[in-house]
C-alpha cells in the first residue's frame, strides 16, 4: 500500500472523527453552566477538539512520501 492510500485512509478516519466530536451526544455532555479556567466548558471542549483536528490533519499531511526503490533492470 501506498503513502497517498495510507494517508487517504487516515484522513477518512480523522474525518468520522471529528463528526463524532462535533456531534450532539458529546457536544451535550459539555454544554453545562461551569467554567474552567474562567471559560465556558462548552466552548473549551469545542475550541481544544477544533485544535487537535487541526494539529492531526498537519501531522499526516506532512508525512514524507514512500523514496522509490532503485531500478536495476539494466
Amino acid at each position: 500500500m501506498t503513502r497517498d492510500k495510507i494517508n487517504g485512509r487516515r484522513l477518512v478516519g480523522l474525518f468520522l472523527l471529528g463528526m463524532l466530536l462535533f456531534n450532539f451526544p458529546l457536544l451535550h455532555l459539555f454544554n453545562r453552566p461551569m467554567l474552567a479556567l474562567g471559560i465556558p466548558v462548552l466552548y473549551l471542549y469545542l475550541f481544544a477538539a477544533w485544535s487537535l483536528i487541526i494539529f492531526l490533519i498537519h501531522m499526516i499531511s506532512r508525512s514524507k512520501p514512500d523514496t522509490p526503490f532503485p531500478d536495476h533492470s539494466e
